[in-house]
């Protein structure tokens, strides 16, 4: 059957105990709609509460929960026990629970997600190997210290880690070890880029925590600096930690106005970003920004201008998708919005001192 992860809001004086009333009257009656509450997560502080329940179908998890307790769900998406497990930690009611009369469990959903990219600077043919030693062995330090802060990977797919964290302070403090452990000097060519936010795991997307991830692979993609976050995730750690302030000097904490930017800019660039005919003034036009108030804006939180954002955003795709040689580079330069393979050779030697040609065939 499928699983189905559900977000109910709380209406004041709602507690843990109620919660916990409320899903036991499910577990009471469940059979008889065929649906198997597996556990739920709640956290008074927020206000919500998530049920994780087997259920042939969205409409009889509802109708369950209305005979249950009266209480209908905001959102049900369809999800992944595996993935479930891997971001919130559990899938089941928690054993020390299990003992209990009855299972008041008050423990968020909320989570911190931390991305962490591993990019290429430059390449040059005689260090690829050298190279990709140096990455194994970044890759066995981020495995490591996820666990030392409590983190789980959720997903790492090449140089690119998924981490979910129940605390920002563990988020936080592991990111500055991952970024403590890469050595400029001895791996020149290569750079680390994380991104931290916060966030529930239901909303009105299908997928789970996909606001939240979004945010965070956006900020490790394209923000300048090598640590960014949100002004959210800031505010938790200085809550979760007697106001200690985080130091600006490591951490690039972006304002409300300048994430909205970033997730507009993201966005639209996602959606463009492959059309050979797509310049800058498509991007002055979709994001309401006049020519000059546009540079300004992303020299400040991207660190280049819109043509150059654009181009090497595009480079970043097709050396992707070098690496995964499924295609030829001729292929590759047209499906990465490149005019031609000409003109992308060139570009991608500018970037990374090395032809796409030659990178590929090593």
């Amino acid at each position: 059957m499928p699983l189905f992860l559900d977000l109910h809001n709380l209406p004041d004086g709602i507690t843990a105990q109620h919660v916990a009333e409320m899903h036991q009257a499910d577990l009471d009656i469940e059979h008889k709609y065929n649906c198997r509450g597996l556990t739920y997560w709640c956290d008074e502080k927020r206000k919500t509460a998530f049920c994780l329940i087997d259920a042939p179908s969205k409409e009889a998890l509802i109708e369950l929960h209305e005979n249950a307790h009266g209480a209908v769900p905001t959102q049900i998406i369809e999800v992944n026990g595996t993935i479930v497990e891997s971001f919130l930690g559990r899938i089941e009611d928690p054993e020390k629970a299990k003992k209990l009369s009855l299972n008041i469990i008050n423990d968020p959903a909320f989570r911190t997600i931390l991305v962490v990219k591993i990019k290429h600077k430059t390449l040059r043919e005689n260090n690829i190997s050298p190279l990709k030693e140096a990455i194994r062995s970044y890759i066995t330090s981020i495995k490591t210290l996820t666990s030392q802060y409590n983190g789980r990977i959720v997903k790492q797919e090449a140089n690119t880690f998924l981490i979910s964290f129940d605390t920002v302070t563990d988020a936080i403090h592991c990111g500055m070890e991952i970024k403590n452990t890469y050595n400029s000097v001895i791996t020149p060519c290569l750079e680390f880029k994380i991104g931290v936010s916060a966030g529930i795991p239901v909303t009105e997307k299908e997928s789970i925590f996909e606001d939240t991830i979004k945010t965070s692979d956006y900020l490790s993609d394209a923000v300048k600096g090598d640590f960014s976050i949100t002004t959210e995730v800031k505010d938790l750690y200085e809550g979760e930690n007697q106001n200690k302030p985080l130091s600006k000097k490591t951490i690039r904490v972006l304002n409300n106005k300048e994430e909205d930017f970033l997730m507009k800019l993201m966005n639209y660039t996602e959606n463009i970003w492959s059309h050979t005919i797509t310049n800058v003034n498509d991007f002055e036009e979709n994001l309401g920004y006049s020519k000059s108030k546009l540079y300004r804006t992303m020299m400040n939180l991207v660190g280049k201008s819109p043509n150059t954002f654009l181009r090497d955003y595009r480079l970043n795709k097709a050396l992707e998708l070098l690496e995964k040689q499924n295609s030829n580079v001729s292929e590759i330069a047209y499906q990465t919005g490149f005019s031609s393979p000409a003109y992308f050779s060139k570009c991608f030697h500018n970037k990374y001192g090395i032809l796409p040609s030659v990178f590929y065939r090593i």
